[in-house]
């Protein structure tokens, strides 16, 4: 087994695709022509008109379109648009790619894709942040403005963890106003909040949609790194490939997250969309800048949540609420603490194994706890207490942690 953390989650009834939002150039554009929906408020009328021209007039009269209503917000709408289109961009990059199967004069086959995406500004020394995955495996990119202007930017730094990069721009850009956006604190959000998105869905620049937060906390597999991104955000606010990088924006114009990933089996929005904190962002991005990459604590252990039949078959309450350990790594920062795997008898069946109930004293209810807790409070070389059910008996164990292994 190689030196990097696997959780194995179960997701019950998710057979939907997630999909990452950048777009190669290879996209069909359609030509149906623009279609316009334009919502209407009609204003109730106390009189019934008599005769069908008074009631075309009526009608006609009562109709107050939304964006003219002080109470529908489409007028914060605009004003927010206004205020951060400048600092959305569009982000394209070249990509080459070997076809092994193709080999011309003893060569394999080598082709270049263009990808497409969004970030924003972060700050007036021409950084953007971006997400990972729509710079993978580009050096340079080409960055483009509302105002139609382009300009070059490096690779500075990338976490492929968090599917977080970050660009400089190296052209001169000094007749560029940038316009950086705010990072607000995203543990204050609540689900229900309105939300905006801003992007170039399907290469379509600088499109805004808007929606709810749909829920907080979820846990996103990112199947390019082989761990979870945690405590991201579920918004219903339509993303699609395209919006990958681009701002989910709060109603003062602040970034709460950065639009990451869909639900979906079609691969086009669904109603379910997903964006990595802001909190998030703010954690790593100065690591990101200065150094290139960021450090991630590693435990050395996979597990899963604890359900019933896995408590019961352990002697424990059927809602006994832990990780059970299921392997670890050898060598790794667990199995250097004592911490135990699963074991099972001759048929197969869960005979013992160590449950993680608490981290540091902070209670642990299941698998995406854990990822959490240690995302957001620990350090490589921090030391963490897991207070450990090992066959009924509460046990402390003090494990240090190590840098996550990187993917290559």
């Amino acid at each position: 087994m190689n030196n990097r953390e696997k959780i194995q989650i179960s997701v019950i009834g998710l057979l939907s695709v997630l999909l990452v939002l950048s777009i190669t150039t290879n996209f069909s554009h359609t030509s149906s022509g623009e279609l316009i929906s334009k919502e209407q408020k009609v204003v109730e009328t106390k009189t019934i008109a008599q005769n069908e021209d008074t009631i075309q007039e009526t009608v006609k009269n009562a109709v107050l379109t939304i964006d003219h209503d002080p109470e529908s917000g489409t007028s914060s709408l605009t004003a927010i648009f206004k205020q951060v289109e400048t600092s959305v961009v569009q982000i394209t990059s070249k990509v080459s790619t070997v076809n092994q199967n193709i080999i011309i004069n003893g060569n394999p086959l080598e082709s270049q894709s263009t990808r497409l995406g969004s970030g924003f500004v972060y700050d007036k020394l021409g950084h953007i942040i971006t997400n990972n995955h729509v710079v993978d495996g580009a050096k340079a990119v080409d960055v483009r403005f509302v105002d139609g202007n382009i300009y070059s930017a490096n690779v500075i730094g990338t976490d492929p963890f968090n599917d977080i990069a970050v660009l400089q721009i190296i052209d001169d850009y000094s007749d560029e106003q940038l316009n950086p956006l705010t990072l607000a604190d995203s543990s204050l959000l609540d689900v229900g909040q309105q939300v905006i998105a801003i992007g170039n869905p399907f290469g379509l620049s600088d499109t805004m949609t808007t929606g709810i937060i749909s829920q907080m906390g979820r846990l996103l597999p990112n199947q390019g790194s082989g761990y979870s991104i945690p405590n991201v955000i579920q918004t219903d606010a339509a993303i699609n490939p395209g919006n990958s990088g681009g701002p989910l924006l709060s109603m003062n114009g602040q970034v709460i997250g950065i639009n990451t990933a869909i639900q979906s089996t079609t691969g086009e929005f669904s109603g379910i969309g997903f964006a990595v904190p802001s909190n998030t962002i703010k954690r790593i991005l100065p690591s990101l800048i200065e150094k290139g990459a960021y450090a991630h604590p590693w435990l050395g252990v996979s597990g899963t949540s604890l359900v019933p039949d896995i408590a019961q078959k352990m002697g424990l309450a059927k809602n006994y609420k832990g990780v059970f350990v299921t392997t670890i790594v050898k060598d790794g920062p667990a199995a250097k603490a004592g911490i135990q795997e699963a074991s099972y008898n001759i048929n197969q069946e869960i005979k013992g194994g160590d449950v993680i109930t608490a981290l540091d004293g902070y209670v642990v209810r299941d698998i995406d706890d854990l990822i959490l807790y240690l995302s957001e409070n620990k350090s490589v070389g921090d030391k963490v207490i897991l207070q450990i059910n090992r066959n009924g008996i509460i046990i402390e164990l003090t494990a240090t942690l190590q840098e996550r292994a990187s993917i290559n």
